[in-house]
């Protein structure tokens, strides 16, 4: 599942005050309330905006969130930590608010993931199930009375000795990654539920009373050759681990991610940079390709956009031999151009009138 960027959402610094969230979260539910914009992306909005203000509003989820640590980006891949999995919980019959909420669709996976045992503990409590959409009452907008349909969380509990062993990760990996012979090594930063809180309940310096701890996993993994976005390499054993030891698989889906070059099927291409002399002449370049450096012949009266087709320096095919390398010309002007140098482009603007 995806990480989520609570103080992103709200548009707040990680140490903002709860005054500063609270005032964020109002004026940005005030904007995306759906019976009061109309637009298409207004509800999903306004459902990102709440789950946010349920975390960072709380002070005791807030801290378990802010446990996770600060270098998480939106959309990273996130492991929920073992015993946090697999809980289950709803909010209907738990007061306006979120009867109203849990009809819009309820919240994601990576906030059950994390807080489901918070929230399942918390649902007999009047006082906690309503704080949600308290902001609310400040503005006065009736809310919840055209969303009758309820739908409840579906429960995440396996069966007892059925859970689910196997993982499943994204991995972002270079064009250079795909041409490598070796195994390549992935990070990622998973969480764990803190074995070292006190039983007599008193407060754990491990976790710092969050519950959870992070730590780093680290795997090699060899490519197979061939391999586009969107396929999955599976590692044996490499996947979550049983109260007896078994172990499940880890499965990473490949997203390929790399500055230097855009890919299509088995294509690649990249920018040649030239001077609007060197494109009226003709030069030769040093380009960088995954298989080296090699030079190119740029003929004169190139246009930009123009490509030249370089055969074979693309990426791997799986079948054997390699795809194209599209050099895509691009003309630049030099920076800090003399009086000199303006004064002859001046001359030849003169000669085209």
């Amino acid at each position: 599942m995806q990480y989520k960027d609570y103080y992103e959402t709200l548009g707040v610094k990680r140490d903002a005050t709860e005054a500063e969230i609270k005032s964020a979260y109002r004026k940005l539910a005030r904007k995306f309330h759906p019976d009061v914009n109309k637009t298409k992306e207004a509800e999903q909005k306004f459902k990102e905006i709440n789950e946010a203000y349920e975390v960072l509003g709380d002070k005791e989820k807030r801290q378990r969130y802010d446990s996770l640590g600060a270098n998480w980006q939106g959309g990273a891949d996130f492991t929920p930590p073992p015993g946090y999995e697999n809980y289950s919980f709803n909010f209907n019959n738990a007061g306006g608010g979120f009867t109203s909420f849990e009809g819009m669709g309820g919240f994601s996976d990576f906030f059950s993931s994390l807080f489901g045992d918070m929230m399942s503990a918390r649902q007999t409590s009047s006082s906690s199930s309503k704080r949600g959409f308290s902001g609310f009452d400040d503005f006065n907008i009736n809310f919840g009375n055209q969303r009758k349909s309820q739908q409840t969380h579906k429960s995440r509990t396996t069966p007892s000795g059925s859970e689910n062993l196997d993982e499943t990760k994204n991995i972002n990996i270079t064009v250079k990654d795909l041409f490598s012979q070796e195994p390549i090594s992935v990070t990622f930063k998973e969480m764990e539920k803190c074995n070292a809180c006190p039983s007599n309940g008193g407060f754990c310096t491990i976790c710092q009373g969050t519950g959870v701890i992070s730590k780093t996993k680290k795997v090699k993994v060899k490519l197979p050759k061939g391999i586009k976005a969107g396929q999955k390499v599976r590692l044996k054993g490499e996947g979550k681990t049983s109260v007896t030891g078994e172990k499940g698989d880890l499965y990473l889906v490949i997203n390929i991610k790399d500055s230097k070059y855009t890919i299509e099927n088995d294509n690649l291409t990249s920018l040649i940079e030239i001077t609007p002399p060197e494109a009226v002449l003709g030069t030769h370049k040093e380009i960088e390709t995954p298989q080296g450096k090699i030079t190119v012949k740029i003929p004169a009266n190139t246009s930009s956009g123009k490509a030249l087709r370089l055969k074979g320096l693309g990426l791997p095919l799986k079948d054997g031999g390699y795809g194209d390398l599209n050099a895509k010309i691009k003309i630049v002007l030099p920076n800090n151009m003399s009086k000199k140098q303006i004064d002859l482009y001046k001359q030849i603007q003169d000669l085209q009138e």
